[in-house]
């Protein structure tokens, strides 16, 4: 799930529905790029008391949590151990570097890191390949132990 849309269902779209005019949630999201300082702003906010109170609604319905921009929120999800692997996809050769004002995440957080700097066919093919890695060791891993013969 994106922070983005967990936020805006959560508060963003109450907050700023009637300073922006926006008439649902939808529009508020698809609006949020350009206010991205407000929305980091905003959801540092949220998070002020509980670093990753965010992030344990998201998992609470997601098993993926997209977007986390904010260091000392990714730092709380790690000391309590929220996240099995943490996933960068790397697209600084197709964007700009997004402003540290608004991002101040940075890469060595990442266990893996997905170039996603050609077409959209090829961020995805490298997308299924991870999701199949992971499905087998998610099988894996809820399968019955089998006990070794000697």
């Amino acid at each position: 799930m994106s922070s983005s849309i967990a936020a805006c269902e959560l508060f963003l779209f109450d907050e700023l529905k009637d300073k922006y005019g926006y008439t649902t949630p939808q529009e508020c999201f698809e609006d949020r790029v350009n206010h991205r300082q407000e929305w980091y702003e905003r959801i540092c906010e949220y998070n002020k008391t509980d670093r990753a109170k965010l992030t344990k609604y998201i998992l609470s319905k997601s098993d993926i949590y997209v977007g986390m921009r904010d260091k000392e929120e990714i730092e709380e999800c790690i000391r309590q151990s929220l996240f099995d692997i943490i996933i960068w996809v790397d697209a600084s050769e197709r964007l700009p570097k997004e402003a540290g004002t608004s991002n101040n995440v940075g890469v060595e957080y990442a266990h893996f890191i997905v170039p996603n700097n050609g077409t959209l066919d090829e961020f995805i093919e490298k997308s299924l390949a991870i999701g199949n890695i992971l499905s087998k060791a998610k099988r894996r891993e809820l399968a019955p132990s089998e006990e070794v013969q000697a």
